[in-house]
């Protein structure tokens, strides 16, 4: 690990790939992609985290897919996000915001 990456926090995962998917339908290793620019390189989600993870939010209705082709012409399935997975963003960036907030209180607390 790169001394400017850190580990995904437990539960941040899929919060992270419905940001992602937000932004636009995508293939998966261009949903790792995206993760990586938007944290500036502080996160990148390897494979065998991903597809897992995209599969279980698959099954929860979060995402809704389909093949295509990448775009150096390779089979590849697309993912983008389901009324219910906006609803489920939404209420994971609430959540991670009172997370983030109480943490910075403590940390700034004297």
């Amino acid at each position: 690990m790169a001394p400017d990456q850190t580990n995904l926090l437990q539960g941040t995962l899929h919060m992270m790939i419905l940001k992602a998917l937000a932004l636009g339908e995508l293939h998966g290793l261009g949903v790792s992609r995206r993760i990586e620019q938007i944290t500036k390189g502080t996160f990148q989600v390897k494979p065998g985290s991903l597809f897992p993870a995209l599969h279980r939010m698959e099954e929860e209705g979060w995402l809704e897919s389909h093949w295509g082709e990448s775009e150096n012409n390779r089979r590849a399935k697309y993912y983008k996000l389901t009324g219910a997975g906006r609803r489920q963003l939404e209420a994971e960036t609430k959540r991670w915001g009172r997370v983030a907030l109480a943490i910075t209180r403590t940390l700034e607390a004297s």
